[in-house]
């Protein structure tokens, strides 16, 4: 076996480029799709396109509550129209008119096929036998014409878009009763160490409570993943090894958080470089530097450092395109810049990445500060629950002052 302390330096990139191409090179595709009616694609991940089933609005209808008249009889004011009919929403009514006439019409109501505007009441005196408009609307005005949101057969929503509860809006909207999804992958999580506790349990010294697996368990089913485990793995080979066999069987993917390090006792590295001829890197990021990955009995596994705030970070930046790939997802993006509200120290020659808790100031702009005092210190676990995103500072950088302009990344 090598040397653990002489490991490869990567950048981000370079490290993440190699889960994406030559660990899952090695993964057996996730190709299964299934339909699923609309009421249960939630946080699902679409495999197809979804087309419109008709023209949204299926027809031209009132955006008012008014009256449908010709635009032709608003050319001298006031103009008074006989009232010929009434057509609230949900009818299918079609009363005829002709010039100097009109029809009551509610929001939402479909549009007479002899009118071509609407005036809304507040125009008028509100007449129910005839009606005076005492103002000029534009020919069409507050009609929202058939097919005006989407035509019919119009793609609604792309493959690789999670379903959420806007997207599901839109697809209802458009006639879809069921959708053609990606399967969830089966992700297993383990935890590795003997020092660590179930919360709620008992601490003596050198104990702690367990939460690494615990944030990425939940953050996975968040992600629309079937989650398995978290498990909490022992620091000897062989209890690691029964449990690593365990957790692979079925799984997709294995994550695991711990004993990635160059330390005698770091069981991950010594297990999956022993069995299963394991890559570990140092990667220029801080925190997340020890990183590694292997394929045990074919099952990519990823192994990301320990410390809280380590396992967060590398989730982030590394776990979560390796499961978007996964799921055929496409990329969500956010805010891509702020403003430092405080000021720090970086690591030079390390991109360093620390969780900011984002706000507005009096201009208006987007101000990032560190949840922690201690910034990006990997062990600082309570730094990410006031997190909205992660301040990206380049390698080539050591200090940021209050005002700069800093790179953050949404969580």
């Amino acid at each position: 076996m090598s040397d653990p302390t002489q490991r490869v330096l990567l950048t981000v990139e370079e490290y993440l480029d190699e889960l994406l191409t030559t660990l899952l090179a090695g993964a057996a595709a996730l190709d299964d799709v299934e339909d699923v009616p609309l009421a249960q694609a939630l946080g699902r991940v679409l495999a197809l396109p979804v087309h419109a089933a008709g023209d949204v609005p299926a027809f031209a209808n009132s955006a008012m509550d008014g009256y449908a008249v010709l635009h032709d009889d608003l050319a001298s004011l006031p103009a008074t129209l006989r009232v010929v009919g009434a057509v609230p929403a949900g009818s299918s009514e079609d009363p005829a008119m002709g010039l100097g006439e009109c029809v009551r019409i509610m929001t939402g109501a479909p549009l007479p096929s002899g009118a071509d505007t609407v005036v809304p009441v507040e125009v008028t005196d509100g007449g129910t036998s005839t009606v005076t408009i005492t103002e000029a609307r534009t020919l069409g005005q507050h009609v929202r014409g058939a097919g005006e949101d989407v035509r019919a057969g119009a793609v609604v929503a792309d493959a690789g878009v999670t379903v959420t509860g806007r997207v599901l809006g839109s697809l209802a909207a458009a006639g879809a009763a069921t959708v053609t999804v990606r399967r969830r992958p089966v992700v297993a999580v383990a935890a590795t160490g003997d020092e660590l506790v179930s919360p709620g349990g008992s601490l003596v010294r050198g104990q702690i409570f367990e939460s690494n697996g615990t944030h990425l368990a939940a953050t996975l089913t968040e992600l629309g993943v079937q989650v398995r485990g978290p498990v909490v793995l022992p620091d000897d080979t062989t209890g690691f090894t029964s449990g690593l066999d365990e957790l692979a069987d079925g799984a997709d993917l294995v994550l695991l958080t711990g004993g990635v390090s160059v330390g005698d006792f770091d069981v991950s590295r010594i297990v999956l470089e022993e069995s299963a001829d394991g890559v570990f890197r140092h990667v220029r990021m801080q925190p997340g530097k020890p990183q590694g990955w292997a394929r045990w009995h074919g099952v990519p596994v990823i192994a990301f450092p320990g410390n809280p705030v380590s396992t967060a970070i590398s989730f982030e930046v590394f776990g979560r395109p390796v499961i978007d790939r996964l799921l055929g997802r496409a990329p969500v993006t956010g805010p891509t810049v702020a403003v430092a509200g405080t000021g720090w120290r970086s690591p030079a020659g390390r991109r360093q990445l620390v969780p900011v808790r984002l706000s507005s100031d009096e201009t208006g702009r987007l101000v990032a500060t560190p949840t922690h005092r201690r910034g990006s210190a990997s062990h600082m676990v309570t730094s990410l629950a006031g997190a909205h995103a992660l301040a990206v500072v380049a390698e080539e950088i050591d200090s940021v002052e209050p005002g700069d302009i800093v790179q953050i990344r949404s969580l």
